[in-house]
């Protein structure tokens, strides 16, 4: 069984199925309410219940809920679930500044090499503590000096137990030579977050263009991981651009992603294929490709990672094709070696 939720006053609408949370059926829709730990502590997630009825599953009220605020129709989403349909007053998260950065210790869970010299890790929060963002935002990692490194969130926002990087190894990089030589699975790390004005425009009409240039990728995938999840039905096309067959370090992750969603389209291109590549598939430059597929690019929303020539390059060439540059959206890494 499942109850229907409307959100005042923006008027959205989703389900909610028996055993969810309220605020987990809303971000699985594209619905962004705001949280933050997700465990009922913080009281991010209030918000007033105006028709309907819910309850907590151990019936208890959560922390952050008084029993005053309770008996005036509040209720912590994280927690609460739906026994109606219901209509409830919430504010929504459309933009970063509507998220607060915060900062976290967190647990190195996960490390693997996803190529010579692509790192990924996956971060573990505190166990009451949840970071919201906006799929394509990034984090720093603050280092004991002071100083910042910045990642990109390679995950979608519903899927935050664990927050995923991919971090690439730079030649004379202190903190880059650090992950690969020294760090190790349950090393504490402090990091602050989200930044970015680099996210999906979810309520946009156009098709979409994903163009990646190395661990430029990573943004990108949560990008593309969120709009699977919430059921994005509009026609994206992934052009990951690299200069060899092993620096498309999850090529086999999008080839099955493609091959799984019928709205999602695949095109590796690379710049200088190794002949031990054998490659068969597109060469040359990554902006070049897309104006070779799509002469007029007037439709779409256009979104660019990785490096700041390629970045760049698709700023000069994309708008002589048609693209209102109000519709390209970039995040150009540059990489600190000190």
């Amino acid at each position: 069984m499942s109850f229907s939720v409307k959100v005042e006053p923006s008027g959205h609408t989703f389900t909610v199925e028996m055993g969810e949370s309220i605020l987990d059926a809303a971000l699985r829709q594209g619905v962004v309410l705001p949280y933050g730990c997700r465990s009922g502590a913080c009281g991010a997630c209030l918000a007033k219940i105006v028709e309907g009825r819910i309850h907590y599953p151990d019936g208890e009220l959560p922390p952050s809920l008084s029993e005053e605020e309770a008996a005036v129709g509040m209720a912590a989403l994280c927690l609460a679930q739906a026994d109606s349909d219901l209509v409830i007053e919430s504010k929504e998260v459309e933009s970063p500044a509507e998220i607060t950065v915060k900062t976290f210790p967190c647990r190195i869970e996960v490390m693997q090499r996803l190529n010579e010299d692509v790192m990924l890790l996956k971060l573990k929060l505190p166990e009451a503590e949840r970071l919201q963002f906006l799929a394509g935002q990034y984090i720093h990692i603050l280092l004991k000096d002071g100083r910042k490194r910045s990642f990109s969130l390679a995950n979608a926002p519903e899927k935050d137990d664990l927050l995923e990087l991919h971090i690439r190894h730079i030649e004379g990089g202190e903190f880059t030579t650090e992950v690969f030589d020294k760090m190790k699975v349950g090393d504490i790390l402090r990091i602050e977050g989200p930044h970015g004005q680099f996210y999906l425009r979810e309520d946009s009409p156009r098709d979409i263009i994903f163009m990646a240039g190395g661990t430029g990728f990573a943004p990108i995938k949560g990008m593309i991981e969120h709009a699977i999840d919430i059921g994005l039905d509009r026609p994206m096309t992934l052009y990951w651009g690299a200069r060899t067959r092993e620096n498309l370090y999850m090529h086999d992750w999008c080839e099955r992603m493609a091959a799984e969603q019928p709205n999602l389209a695949y095109v590796p291109v690379l710049s200088a294929p190794a002949p031990d590549d054998h490659w068969q598939g597109r060469t040359g430059l990554v902006h070049e490709a897309i104006i070779a597929d799509h002469p007029d690019l007037s439709g779409f929303d256009i979104y660019a990672a990785g490096p700041p020539a390629m970045v760049e390059a698709g700023k000069q060439a994309f708008p002589q094709h048609g693209l209102d540059l109000e519709h390209y959206y970039s995040d150009a890494f540059e990489f600190q070696s000190k």
